[in-house]
């Protein structure tokens, strides 16, 4: 008996170690894949501003997609005046499409259409088709037609390494920030802005409130 039970608790000390094993190497794998690479530099508005608004979004978020006219409203009001930028952090857990949302923008990026890509997968009639889907990629063809895209370069670039190290080099940039995980989380100059900042009484984005943000960084930079 004392020999049965000493080997079956020998089994259960292989099995657990590998176990261990296969966590701690899937974990060295998953952060190096997250590391590789140099962060996306999608830019709008006035390049070489000293005031530069970062957005980390995920594309099938519903609160990014809610913010989404409000931010275009703030892009087009300060144009002339403040960098835009789009980093990419989908939310893979909770938001099965998310990942495949960056790839579509980051493969029409390629061929010089992000934006472009960007707005199109946040438009809300379009929004509610593709992130509800089991099968989000044609959608992301459709929208790479609608774009005029090379379709063939298009699907390389969706399904490449290239594509996955800039969205996964996103992913780390905004987790040497110390911030948790949550979209949309803005920045400005650098500094984390909280999104109670952001929105009206009601809980709203409100064009008002990034304003009052925005030209205060304004006014201490001249």
């Amino acid at each position: 008996m004392d020999k049965r039970f000493w080997a079956i608790i020998g089994v259960i000390v292989v099995i657990f170690g590998g176990i261990i094993f296969l966590n701690n190497h899937s974990s060295k794998n998953n952060n190096s894949s997250k590391n590789s690479g140099t962060p996306t530099s999608h830019i709008a508005g006035n390049t070489t501003s000293k005031v530069k608004l970062i957005e980390y979004g995920d594309y099938e978020c519903p609160v990014c997609e809610n913010y989404q006219a409000t931010v275009q409203q703030v892009g087009q009001k300060y144009n002339d005046t403040v960098a835009f930028q789009f980093r990419n952090l989908p939310l893979s857990q909770i938001h099965p499409n998310a990942f495949a949302g960056a790839r579509a923008a980051e493969a029409a990026a390629k061929q010089g259409k992000f934006w472009e890509m960007h707005d199109l997968l946040y438009t809300p009639q379009d929004w509610q088709e593709w992130s509800t889907s089991n099968n989000a990629t044609p959608y992301f063809k459709q929208y790479a037609g609608a774009l005029k895209l090379n379709l063939t370069q298009f699907n390389k670039d969706f399904s490449s390494a290239a594509v996955n190290n800039l969205i996964n080099a996103d992913i780390a940039a905004f987790e040497k920030t110390g911030q948790p995980k949550a979209t949309p989380s803005f920045f400005l100059n650098g500094k984390y802005i909280a999104n109670t900042k952001l929105v009206d009484a009601s809980g709203q984005p409100s064009l008002d409130a990034f304003s009052k943000v925005i030209d205060n960084a304004l006014k201490t930079t001249k």
